[in-house]
């Protein structure tokens, strides 16, 4: 049984190894037949490979050839291009080349020609400028004048000539500029006229109080004169007592002190008791009563023309106003009036309307004190003006409103013109008969101080001064000089409200005498 064992084993170890052996065979068989056909399949690989390769390498050798042709065949069809644009170029500026070689030539026979006309020109030149001087030596040697001499009669022909188309230009353009502006001037100053009315009738030099009956005369004089010799001295007014049935005569120039002693002597006669003391004590109470007047009238003034922030001192300079004629003219009157009137006509100019009425208020106030202030009253307004902070535009207004000065703003113009228009109405002022003829006096002797004038005829209360000329000394062209002239006179050295229309007339006349 162990026999039989360990023979099993050994043919079981035996089988096992000549299995073994086999198997190796067997494997190696296998292997070398699976490396062969590897092997094969390889080489056919590779093969196969390289014929891909060279099929893959003569199509990009292909492609680069044709790149290569295509970029060949690109680059040749520039290049082309190229020497055909340089070609192109070239044979432009050949053609410029000979174009500019023409132009060359013929600016040269141009120069030669130039030249040659020049040297032309400098013979005949000199040629003029000998015959020039033959003809100036045989002129000079006719004429019996030097060329200076000549020269200077030329020039003043040239003189006269120029005067006379001046004067007929002036003419012209004075004639175009009334056309022009006449009609709206007119219509301004119409329509400022009818809109505005203000009174014109102002106080005399005198003032009447009526009597209850004559027995208060007796009163008035008092004892040996004295009650009437008071009221004088305190109130610096005359009393004029005559044979006037119940009235008493006031006069004096001053009219606050008339009104003052009118007051006075109106509350006296009402009181009855007429006496020195009584009569001190009633004008205290009228120069308190007329001060209250003063200050309300200045108010009253300030309120119609709707000026504003006016200096308390200024609003009682206003109100003596109401107390100072001018030729008859109430001051204070002729003040709003101004005011209304340079509103007016800057509304319609649009310029500045509160400032042209605040001008015209104020533009006579240096006359409430001109009694008292030495001077013009139109410095002393101004001096007035300034001392009240009033502003430049109005100091400005009040100094130029009688030309002493020229205005500079078309607000002070307004006012000048206001004021010419508000004293030159009819009946808006008076003067005195030996005032108003030795205005027209001095008015034509003015006139007639000009060279050429013949004859000269103030008329229209002088307004208007009509000058005859003479015809031989004064022609047509030089009557506007004439005319300019004698107002440049009258306004430096007349005075006089309004304006005054100065007309120059010249006439030729032909006389001759049958026989």
């Amino acid at each position: 049984m162990e026999v039989f064992d360990i023979k099993e084993v050994l043919f079981s170890i035996l089988g096992a190894l000549i299995g073994m052996i086999v198997g190796y065979f067997i494997r190696k068989n296998i292997g070398e037949g699976k490396i062969n056909n590897a092997e094969e399949l390889a080489k056919k690989i590779i093969e196969d490979a390289k014929k891909n390769a060279e099929s893959y390498k003569r199509e990009a050798i292909l492609e680069a050839k044709d790149e290569i042709h295509k970029l060949r065949t690109e680059a040749e069809r520039e290049n082309r291009e190229r020497r055909n644009e340089v070609q192109r170029l070239e044979r432009r500026v050949i053609k410029k080349e000979e174009s500019v070689d023409r132009k060359l030539d013929s600016i040269e026979k141009k120069e030669e020609t130039i030249a040659k006309k020049i040297k032309q020109l400098e013979e005949k030149e000199a040629t003029i400028n000998s015959l020039h001087e033959q003809q100036l030596k045989e002129l000079e040697k006719l004429s019996g004048l030097t060329s200076e001499e000549a020269k200077t009669i030329l020039l003043d022909g040239v003189k006269r000539e120029i005067s006379h188309e001046t004067a007929v230009m002036i003419k012209e353009m004075e004639q175009q500029a009334k056309l022009e502006a006449e009609k709206n001037a007119k219509e301004i100053i119409t329509m400022a006229i009818q809109r505005c009315a203000a009174d014109h009738v102002a106080e005399t030099t005198v003032t009447v109080v009526s009597l209850p009956n004559d027995e208060m005369k007796g009163r008035i004089i008092g004892r040996e004169g004295r009650n009437i010799r008071t009221l004088e001295t305190l109130t610096g007014i005359d009393l004029i007592i005559d044979d006037t049935p119940e009235a008493v005569v006031l006069s004096g120039f001053d009219p606050i002190r008339r009104e003052i002693a009118r007051i006075a002597l109106e509350k006296l006669i009402v009181d009855g008791r007429i006496h020195p003391a009584r009569i001190e004590e009633m004008v205290d109470k009228a120069k308190k009563e007329v001060e209250n007047i003063i200050k309300e009238e200045g108010e009253q003034a300030a309120f119609e023309t709707g000026i504003h922030n006016l200096h308390p001192e200024i609003i009682k300079l206003l109100g003596r106003l109401r107390y100072r004629t001018s030729y008859g003219q109430n001051v204070l009157k002729h003040s709003i009036e101004v005011s209304h009137l340079a509103g007016l006509m800057a509304s319609e100019l649009g310029a500045d309307v509160r400032l042209a009425k605040r001008a015209g208020l104020l533009h006579d106030l240096g006359k409430a004190v001109d009694h008292e202030v030495e001077g013009p009253h139109v410095d002393i307004g101004v001096d007035l003006a300034r001392k009240y902070r009033e502003s430049k535009e109005v100091v400005h207004a009040i100094a130029a409103h009688h030309g002493d000065i020229e205005p500079t703003t078309i607000e002070a113009v307004l006012v000048q013109a206001a004021d010419a228009i508000s004293a030159a109405r009819p009946g808006a002022r008076r003067e005195t008969l030996e005032a108003y003829i030795k205005r027209l006096e001095k008015l034509e002797e003015i006139a007639n101080s000009i060279r050429g004038v013949d004859k000269s005829y103030a008329i229209q209360a002088g307004r208007e001064i009509r000058i005859l000329v003479k015809p031989d000394e004064v022609d047509e062209s030089q009557t506007v000089h004439t005319a300019r002239e004698i107002v440049k006179k009258i306004e430096s050295e007349l005075d006089y409200p309004g304006q005054i229309k100065v007309n120059v007339i010249r006439e030729t006349r032909a006389i001759e005498y049958a026989k």
